[in-house]
């Protein structure tokens, strides 16, 4: 749907239609590659689009992401989108949990869990975990040193966010691949064309790390720790307590969300320096850029690419009515590339003045654990680019996962 506030000329009919459906996700070849140029064209002819494939209204421009992300009116609830659209027919089945998500729940349930678990999460919280992040980088680095080449996202992006949130909630080490596993397998489900070999996988792993956090809430009512179950087991305000249910549910939450979406920061982040080794030396001649170049990495390439809301009643978005229970769709990596914000918005610029960004959302579900993931990619990648000071890429193509609504590499072989 071409939006009704623009002033620039309609397309002509003999113009190829817009990108739609399928092909603005990274299961078209095209996209995942390189989604940019796609979503350029989106924004450029049709800023508000009505998907009618996959049944959502596609939403690229930078205000209007900003505008929707941060309307207290919209819903995230699956449960209360219309009938056949997006959020109905793919989103529903992630939030069928007994105990709701926090990433498809409204307040106040939204805020009751939240601000039980937020003050693990907290800026200081996090900086007092730096020491042991910075041990667990150097530890991995360590065993790849003397190596002529190494997987970049196999051998340190992956498993470091997977050590961090395993001791963060006290799993036991030996455990830690079933957790990445299981954690891989939970945004399958993100996926609008699953298959059902997939959908049964994912399913399986989402009951086996169920039944495993289940056990754990068990024992550390009998026998506390001192890690995040313990406290989520242990935590009370104004009289309210999680069940064990909505515990387990948050803790599979923050092993999924904490495991995926920080090892594509550090892999998309690390990328992006070798492929424009002019800001690599930047870093390295200068150290103290290494927060402005995360938060570069965020806008440049984010690792969560879109998110949704759903409109409580009738409503105009952009200039277009919306109905009721329909499906919006901001696309977050489009705000981030809009080029009425940011000059040049595709290249990549460590020193750039302004490198704010939606990489994390907004609003009340703002990303809880940004705090986390800024500080792993700042010790990660600072560390990295430290020790490895003549890194770089070699003929190997650059393989990208094929998730939905997520964007990372799937394998990266660095030169050091």
């Amino acid at each position: 749907m071409v939006d009704s506030t623009r002033t620039e000329p309609v397309a002509q009919a003999d113009e190829a239609p817009v990108p739609t459906g399928v092909q603005l996700t990274t299961l078209d070849e095209r996209f995942r590659e390189d989604p940019y140029p796609v979503l350029d064209e989106l924004r450029e002819r049709e800023p508000i689009h009505k998907d009618e494939i996959l049944h959502r209204y596609v939403l690229t421009r930078h205000d209007d992401v900003k505008a929707v992300v941060h309307d207290r009116s919209l819903s995230v609830d699956p449960f209360n989108a219309s009938p056949g659209t997006f959020e109905e027919m793919f989103m529903r089945g992630q939030a069928e949990e007994s105990a709701r998500s926090m990433l498809f729940s409204d307040p106040p349930y939204h805020t009751r869990l939240r601000g039980l678990v937020s003050k693990a999460f907290s800026a200081k919280a996090v900086e007092a975990m730096a020491p042991r992040i910075q041990q667990i980088v150097d530890s991995l680095l360590d065993a790849v040193e003397g190596q002529p080449s190494f997987d970049l996202v196999s051998s340190f992006s992956a498993p470091l966010p997977t050590i961090v949130i395993a001791e963060m909630l006290g799993v036991d080490p030996e455990d830690r691949d079933d957790f990445k596993r299981w954690s891989d397998d939970g945004v399958l489900g993100f996926n609008p064309l699953i298959s059902e070999e997939e959908k049964a996988r994912m399913q399986a792993s989402g009951e086996a790390m169920a039944q495993y956090l289940l056990r754990a809430v068990t024992e550390r009512r009998e026998r506390p720790r001192n890690d995040l179950i313990t406290s989520l087991v242990q935590v009370e305000e104004e009289g309210q307590r999680l069940t064990d249910q909505e515990i387990v549910t948050m803790c599979a939450l923050l092993l999924a969300a904490g495991n995926v979406t920080t090892t594509d920061l550090i892999g998309n982040g690390v990328l992006a320096l070798l492929r424009n080794p002019e800001e690599l030396r930047k870093l390295q001649a200068d150290p103290s850029l290494i927060k402005n170049a995360v938060e570069e990495m965020l806008r440049y390439d984010s690792p969560v690419t879109q998110t949704g809301r759903i409109p409580l009643q009738d409503m105009e978005v952009a200039g277009c009515p919306v109905a009721k229970g329909e499906s919006l769709n901001p696309q977050l990596s489009a705000a981030n590339h809009d080029p009425a914000v940011y000059p040049e918005p595709h290249r990549f610029d460590i020193t750039r003045e302004d490198t704010h960004h939606h990489s994390f959302g907004g609003g009340v579900h703002y990303c809880l654990g940004a705090p986390l993931a800024r500080l792993e990619a700042q010790i990660a990648i600072g560390t990295l680019v430290r020790r490895f000071p003549s890194m770089r890429l070699g003929d190997e193509p650059v393989e990208w996962k094929n998730i939905p609504s997520f964007r990372g590499v799937q394998r990266l072989i660095v030169y050091v």
